[in-house]
């Protein structure tokens, strides 16, 4: 598909920075504008949280949780089955069974139970006598189960990240997206509001912080896996978990990066593409309790078998995906309707439902459109949301509650269940919602570019050219990565192949460079061998790209990724 390039403004000058260099405009366009807000971007520290008693109902639940562990309540943790869901859960019992031995934890089954809090979840909770339970990253919605909880004698406090329906459940409810809740910082993972909630604990119960923070680690991976913003507390969070995560990194952690051969330090990239799937596909494929008990675990025995465990499931994982994909890309295929929609809804009731998210997002690689793959579960029709740049998924659900048992999630994604018979009309009304609301910058592909460069910016006159050039390394200082802080991309005008081949039949490995310039840099471009055309006819052409840094055989050496190939074009 050919992408839409973005440029952002270009930030006005200001005193305070050099007035040509790169670092200083990346700065500026993130919004700092100083060198005491740079020196607190560069160097995230812990004093710069928040005080989680600002949290709306967070003194009160700190109050019950106290309450139940001073008169001897059993308490029971209640966590979705994903990653955010399942590190909020190893969080809260590894820092609650410190101090509290009546606690255990729950993890719905995916195909039995569905998304977010049961009722099977909470008869188990009555019929084993737990009278509190603390539901992580799910529980925003769940009115008439918190409801059916209390005529069942026990009592919810609800940690959950997600955005509340019209009415909120009749219990403690932690979530800073309530509209009554003061809490400045709005963008927390479910395991972030499961942190903020043992802050107060820790705090209130003078335990030791450092306790609380050795598991950062945890909280990293909930940031990088749920795709939130990289931000205010989120980054200061993620930043000190990532240290925590490089420098003493849990047995679970170290196990399930020998089995995938992967070494440290790990990036929140890496987090992102080899930790969050394998703790992922234990609840996709059997039970989230496993990657529960992978990450509690201080049994190495157990933990190495775990990890193995994990790591079949995740390639098995990848089969189910790669085939299902297939399957519905056959099916858009032999129907042309999809070649004039806005939206992709596609159903089998055979699919596996652990693995329909990854379709979805599979499926917009294929065709850009906002997509819903559907699976029958349980005799309804359940399934997953992606959505494209800037659309918002959650806001066109609401417009079809009526065709909607349950669903939930955020703009960029989301789930949902719906009765058989509601498939037909909610395809139709989907994408007359879709037709109706996604402007035209969202039908297309976009690469946002942060600044445009040549080849001489990123190399000075000095530097070794078969060295790692300094403006890589200052930009080290910007991870970690994600929404809201995104990887900077460049764009190089007027670029030639010096040299070029193709890998296995799909990537581009180039050398180039900008004849002004005496300087020939590395560069490898992902699955575009159909663009080799425009880097072959001695040409020049554009690129959009990454900086990154090659290790092999010991060294070190800068590559360009690049991320997009047009013609030449004039500024």
């Amino acid at each position: 598909m050919n992408k839409r390039w973005l440029t952002k403004p270009l930030p006005a000058p200001n005193p305070a920075f050099k007035p040509n260099c790169v670092v200083s405009k990346l700065l500026m366009q993130r919004g700092i504008q100083s060198p005491v807000e740079a020196n607190a971007f560069f160097n995230p520290d812990l004093k710069g949280l928040h005080d989680p008693f600002l949290m709306k109902d967070l003194s009160e639940a700190v109050d019950r949780v106290n309450k139940a562990m001073e008169t001897g309540e059993k308490i029971l943790l209640f966590g979705d089955y994903d990653v955010d869901g399942t590190t909020a859960v190893a969080l809260m019992y590894t820092q609650l069974k410190k101090h509290y031995d009546k606690v255990d934890f729950y993890i719905p089954d995916r195909y039995a139970e569905g998304y977010g809090v049961s009722f099977i979840g909470i008869d188990f909770a009555a019929e084993n006598d737990f009278s509190l339970i603390i539901s992580l990253d799910c529980g925003i919605r769940s009115v008439g189960h918190v409801a059916y909880a209390k005529e069942k004698g026990v009592e919810f406090i609800v940690c959950d990240h997600h955005q509340p329906g019209d009415e909120l459940p009749n219990c403690l409810v932690l979530d800073p997206k309530r509209i009554d809740c003061p809490y400045p910082y709005k963008e927390l993972s479910g395991c972030g509001v499961g942190f903020k909630l043992l802050q107060g604990l820790t705090i209130r119960n003078e335990w030791p912080m450092s306790d609380l923070l050795e598991n950062l680690d945890l909280l990293a991976i909930s940031i990088g896996a749920d795709i939130v913003a990289i931000t205010g507390e989120n980054r200061i969070l993620c930043a000190h978990g990532l240290k925590q995560l490089n420098t003493r990194p849990r047995l679970a952690f170290r196990e399930l990066l020998a089995v995938a051969k992967k070494e440290f330090p790990l990036t929140l990239t890496d987090v992102v593409f080899i930790i969050a799937p394998r703790i992922n596909a234990a609840g996709r494929l059997r039970s989230g309790r496993i990657a529960v008990e992978l990450m509690i675990s201080e049994n190495l025995a157990s933990i190495q078998s775990l990890a193995r465990e994990i790591d079949q499931d995740n390639q098995n994982r990848k089969a189910l995906d790669k085939a299902i994909t297939a399957q519905a890309i056959d099916m858009m295929e032999d129907d042309p309707a999809y070649d004039v929609k806005k939206s992709t809804v596609v159903f089998r009731p055979d699919w596996h439902k652990g693995v329909v998210g990854i379709v979805a997002s599979r499926l917009i690689e294929k065709r850009f459109r906002p997509t819903i793959v559907l699976t029958e579960s349980n005799g309804k029709a359940t399934g997953s949301a992606r959505t494209v740049n800037d659309f918002d998924l959650y806001g066109a659900l609401c417009q079809c509650a009526e065709h909607l048992e349950q669903f939930g999630g955020h703009r960029h994604a989301a789930g949902m269940t719906m009765p058989l018979e509601n498939v037909k009309p909610f395809m139709e009304k989907f994408e007359s919602v879709v037709v109706q609301t996604i402007s035209a910058e969202d039908e297309f592909p976009t690469v946002k570019i942060d600044l445009e460069v040549e080849f001489n910016q990123i190399f000075s006159k000095t530097e070794n050219r078969t060295m790692v050039p300094q403006l890589k390394r200052d930009l080290a200082g910007f991870e970690p990565h994600g929404p809201g802080n995104m990887t900077p991309i460049f764009m190089a005008r007027n670029v030639y192949s010096r040299d070029f081949r193709i890998l296995k039949d799909a990537h581009l490995k180039l050398l180039v460079t900008q004849p002004q310039y005496d300087i020939a840099i590395d560069a490898i471009a992902f699955n575009m061998a159909d663009k080799v055309d425009l880097i072959t006819h001695g040409m020049p052409y554009d690129i959009a790209f990454t900086l990154e840094i090659n290790a092999w055989n010991g060294k070190e050496t800068l590559q360009l990724n690049i991320k997009d190939i047009r013609e030449a074009q004039h500024a």
